[in-house]
Formats: C-alpha cells, structure tokens, sequence
C-alpha cells in the first residue's frame, strides 16, 4: 500500500517554510505512476514557491516492487535505531512472500541507483565489485580516485559488444568512465564462487560501496 502524506520543508535559500508532498510508501504496482518519480529522484525535489529555488529533501520511504520481488528502504543512518522494531517486523513479513531482494538506502543517489541496476537486470552486489575493481584501476594513474563515490550511469552496446558507463565527481563535474561488459562477467564470477563472504545477511542489508571495502580490503 502507497502511504503519501503532506509534511513542512524549510527553503535551502531564503528559509521560508511551505507544505510539500512525501511518500512514505510506494507500492508500484498498486501505483506505477510513481516508478519514474522516484527512479529520475523528483520525488524528493520541491521548489519553493517564494523564490523559485529548489531543494532537495531526503526523507524516509520504504519502496516495494512486487513484480521484481525487491523492496528498497530509503532510511538514513541517524534513523536506523528509531526504526529497528519496525524493521524487524517488515523483514518476518516478507518471509512468508517468497525470495525477496531487502536493501537498505543510506541517500536517495543510493535509492535511484539501486532501481536503475533492477531494470537493467544488474546484480547491485556485482555492480559494488565492478566499481571497487574499477577504482583501483584508476587509482594506480591516479591515486585521487582511491575513494571517489562511484555510482552505476547505463548500459550500452556499440555493436561490437555490450558495456557499463558509471558516473563520478571530478574537478567540480561529473564524468563518466566506460567499463567492458567483461569485467561484470568476472565480478559475476567472483561473487558466485566467494562461498557466501559476498553475500548480505537477511534482512534489509546496506550494500555500498563501504559494505565491498570490508570484504574485499
């Protein structure tokens, strides 16, 4: 079930404060309308009526996907403990409902990111391989890029076969490395045959790019 509510946000720029829209619960499939809302990030944007500025604002929600057995909670690290009950109680739920992917999203980039990998058929798990190979790559040229937050851009294929752009921060920008479709396969590889130390407890996991560096340091 879809829960939408109306909550106060404080401008960024000139403070006043308005009413805006938050969806604490979205369901797709009771509520597809919503599914490009919250993969483009729109949801969490509202521009402020007095001076036209818009603000981003991070906000709790729990995002189901039936069809694709997933469910995403966005919930910030400072909301982690207010939440456990509750947690715990969605996770016993879901038991009952078969295989289900549980993640948990510290920022909304970490959300949007996880439903671009579910429709691109994308493990995240692999994908957090693929950038922590990708990272070290780079950072034998430049050891600046040793902690750059790397996230999943698209997928594409030149005709001489497929590939996986990721985004990142440089010099004030962002910009985009292309990585072959090769190094998904191995990381696929590696994943499968890592005897569970790449695979998340059950329950609502927290698969980042920190979750990778403990494994794989």
């Amino acid at each position: 079930m879809s829960i939408i509510k109306k909550s106060e946000a404080t401008c960024s720029k000139c403070g006043r404060k308005h009413e805006m829209t938050v969806y604490r619960s979205i369901n797709v499939s009771e509520n597809p309308e919503y599914k490009d809302a919250v993969r483009s990030g729109s949801v969490f944007m509202w521009r402020c009526p007095e001076c036209g500025t818009p603000n981003l604002v991070c906000y709790e929600m729990l995002y189901h996907d039936p069809d694709r057995k997933m469910m995403l909670w966005l919930l910030p690290d400072e909301t982690l403990e207010a939440k456990a009950s509750e947690m715990a109680a969605i996770e016993k739920a879901v038991e009952s409902m078969g295989d289900y992917t549980l993640r948990r999203c510290a920022d909304v980039g970490s959300l949007m990111e996880k439903l671009l990998l579910a429709e691109a058929g994308l493990d995240d798990i692999v994908m957090e391989l693929v950038k922590w190979v990708t990272r070290r790559e780079m950072a034998e040229k430049d050891p600046s890029m040793a902690g750059v937050p790397m996230k999943f851009y698209k997928t594409g294929d030149d005709g001489s076969g497929r590939y996986i752009v990721l985004s990142f921060p440089k010099d004030g920008a962002m910009v985009g490395c292309t990585v072959g479709w090769n190094v998904y396969e191995d990381c696929l590889s590696i994943v499968s045959g890592s005897g569970g130390k790449l695979t998340p407890g059950k329950g609502f996991a927290l698969v980042d790019s920190d979750w990778m560096d403990m494994r794989m340091g």
